[in-house]
């Protein structure tokens, strides 16, 4: 280009001495790789400024260079660092003029651009382009580059939507098509295709398959890596573009797989939008948008692994697993069969599943006011006992004589759904009908008649297009309908129901085939537990609408927590005010029908921590015995124990070894009582300087009242 800048005895007058002490600055900047790249004359006329700026007056080394921007568009200041050092330099006073090729290459942004304008204006920087020189403090000159900055951002705008629409209209013929995922192959004409080799259809049909089966991105990807398989790549660009690789299988790859409609041959566009990014974030949020949202969805463009009913399934499914507290996911590991089904009957979210301590038992606790809000936990409680009601009552539902009644059931609704499909062959028969008469009406009619005619055939037209959206209905009616059971799965369902308490308890039945069987017939366990006590609430909402109710005990931590307490304590004072000694006053509770907070029978230990906690500390041992008191130089175990600051356990152990003397009154379940002199007292308690006390395990032996 042989364009230059105007004279400088044409604008001589605007450019003073306090403009050539400071520096001239040359931005250079192009909107991408590819104008680097490929419009390099574009690239060295904006260098070619520093000549220009000499001629301005300005010295060689007193002129600046700014390309860091040099590949990035100019849309807006953000990532754009030479533009920020350009603001930098002159709000810092250093620059006397600008110079670049056009405004826009300054900035396409009219919020960019005034904020140069008012920095120049306010240090009385110079700008200079291609058309002459401008001073922003002057009213004309800044009326003159405020409308070539608004220009510079409507050629923006105009040109994005050139181009966006330009590629709707090809997105809406369904030919905007840049790469197709694994599977596919674009061939050189642009027709799409499934990939020619085998094995890659074998594998992409294997990823459906499991997780058909399944039902997890997780269990689908342990089975590839199992079985040793990998996911197909074909390079995209590079000398070995075209070409087949094979690379290890992850979780993102499976679930992009499960959710291109492509797969079931379907053409789409505008899947997935981007955000506005907010102050602090390094990127746009990629969200995926429903089938709803698509801008273009062409169905049946493709060949096909899945039908376009399977690949709703899918995606139904990736949602389901993903909303922890709002669905119940798929089929998970562990002991718990009701993990993703119980729901929490005070807040009405899904509970989860936690495994804790060395057992590993797992519990149901309703987390989400402590995730999303930091508040305690709503309610939780051990799964065995919510798992063996749900399965007591999930095994009597299908009972033969239960299942007899639902077969009964389906019978009758079956003999209902004949009498609806009469019905629509009756309706179908009509529209038939009425369309074949306007064609037979048409035919009569002499070709002639072009008046007649016209009016016939628009009405024959119109009555087969309602007799096919009639026939449209029908199809989607008996595709919403569930399937009829046959003879010979009705009897295979009976002999099966006599056979299923022995094969849900057989060893070869898994914890997934248990899980999957109260899946099938169960949508949730609504749960509630009356206060902090050992009663629970169940609701069980069955596949079909039908619901149970039902009523049950858990194992709580403490006597205190039982329902039944208060009768406990006044039952324990005043069997003791009789006589009774611990294991009396539990046989007595257990023929009463009292359990434990453990739901197990009262033991002698159990009673005398109920004693102890109230206040009931003087009982009797054993049978036949008065009041225990102590002969000289004898001690109870726990006196002695914290006599010597060390733990029960290590006088216990000294019992057993023989190094202690002792003798145990009340039989089998009485105490032990200690016979240590003062020597003796002395001796053990230079050796306990070895024990030091569990202050943790004295801790929690006082605040649970256990004795021994």
């Amino acid at each position: 280009m042989s364009q230059t800048l105007p004279s400088p005895t044409f604008s001589s007058h605007k450019i003073l001495g306090r403009h050539h002490e400071r520096l001239a600055v040359v931005y250079v900047r192009q909107s991408s790789l590819h104008q680097v790249q490929q419009n390099q004359e574009s690239t060295q006329l904006q260098y070619g400024l520093v000549h220009t700026a000499e001629r301005m007056g300005w010295p060689r080394e007193r002129i600046l260079v700014i390309d860091d921007d040099l590949g990035i568009s100019g849309a807006s200041s953000e990532g754009r660092s030479g533009f920020q050092r350009l603001l930098s330099e002159v709000a810092l006073d250093h620059v006397g003029l600008i110079l670049g090729v056009e405004m826009s290459r300054l900035a396409r942004s009219c919020k960019d651009w005034y904020q140069l304008l008012e920095l120049c204006a306010l240090f009385g920087t110079l700008i200079s382009d291609l058309d002459g020189l401008y001073d922003p403090s002057s009213y004309n000159d800044r009326l003159l580059l405020g409308l070539k900055g608004t220009m510079s951002e409507a050629e923006l705008h105009v040109l994005q939507q050139r181009m966006h629409q330009g590629a709707m209209q090809k997105a809406r013929r369904g030919e905007l098509v840049n790469l197709v995922p694994a599977g596919y192959v674009r061939r050189p004409s642009g027709e799409v295709s499934l990939d020619p080799d085998e094995q890659v259809q074998a594998v992409v049909r294997a990823v459906f398959e499991q997780f058909e089966r399944l039902g997890s991105v997780g269990a689908v990807l342990r089975y590839l890596i199992d079985n040793h398989m990998e996911l197909p790549v074909r390079a995209n660009s590079g000398p070995d573009k075209g070409s087949l690789q094979w690379q290890r299988p992850y979780k993102t790859a499976l679930r992009n797989m499960l959710r291109h409609p492509i797969y079931a041959g379907a053409y789409s566009y505008g899947r997935s939008c981007r955000d506005k990014k907010l102050p602090g974030q390094k990127r746009k949020r990629h969200r995926w948008l429903p089938p709803d949202q698509w801008q273009v969805l062409l169905r049946d463009r493709y060949p096909a692994y899945i039908t376009w009913q399977q690949y709703e399934r899918n995606v139904a499914q990736l949602k389901d697993n993903q909303s922890r507290y709002e669905s119940r996911g798929t089929v998970r590991q562990g002991a718990a069969l009701l993990t993703g089904l119980v729901v929490c009957g005070r807040c009405g979210a899904r509970m989860m599943t936690h495994h804790s301590g060395k057992s590993i038992q797992p519990r149901y606790a309703c987390s989400s006011a402590r995730v999303n809000y930091g508040d305690p936990e709503c309610q939780s409680l051990a799964a065995r006992t919510v798992d063996e009601e749900v399965v007591r009552l999930a095994l009597l539902a299908l009972t033969p004589s239960a299942l007899e009644v639902s077969l009964q059931v389906a019978s009758d609704w079956q003999k209902e759904r004949q009498l609806a499909d009469a019905q629509w062959q009756h309706r179908l028969q009509r529209a038939q009908y009425e369309a074949d008469r306007a064609r037979r009406q048409y035919n009569a009619v002499e070709p002639e008649n072009r008046l007649v005619c016209r009016t016939l055939e628009a009405e024959w037209e119109q009555k087969l297009r309602a007799y096919r959206e009639l026939h449209e209905d029908y199809e989607r009616f008996l595709e919403a309908e569930p399937k009829l059971l046959t003879q010979a799965e009705q009897e295979s369902i009976r002999r099966l129901a006599a056979d299923l308490p022995a094969l849900w308890h057989a060893a070869t039945t898994t914890d997934a085939d248990r899980k999957g069987i109260l899946r099938q017939i169960l949508d949730k366990v609504v749960i509630q537990i009356e206060g902090q006590s050992e009663w629970v609430e169940a609701w069980l909402h069955w596949a079909g609408g039908h619901e149970t109710y039902t009523r049950f005990r858990r194992p709580v931590a403490k006597l205190t927590q039982l329902s039944d307490w208060p009768e406990i304590q006044h039952r324990i004072s005043a069997l003791k005010a009789d006589g009774r000694t611990a294991l009396e006053i539990a046989e007595q509770l257990n023929r009463e029908g009292r359990t434990s907070p453990h739901l197990k029978a009262f033991t002698a230990t159990t009673i005398r921590a109920a004693m102890s906690r109230c206040g009931l500390t003087a009982i009797r041992r054993g049978p036949g015995n008065d009041q225990l008191t102590l002969a000289e130089n004898e001690w109870f175990i726990p006196n002695l124990a914290r006599e010597l600051g060390i733990r029960r356990q290590v006088v216990y152990s000294w019992i057993r070894t023989g190094r202690l003397p002792a003798r145990q009154v009340g039989g089998r379940q009485g105490r032990w009582i200690a016979h240590v002199d003062p020597a003796t007292l002395e001796s053990l308690k230079a050796t306990s300087e070895h024990h030091p006390p569990d202050a943790q395990r004295q801790n929690r032996a006082r605040v649970t009242g256990g004795v021994l």
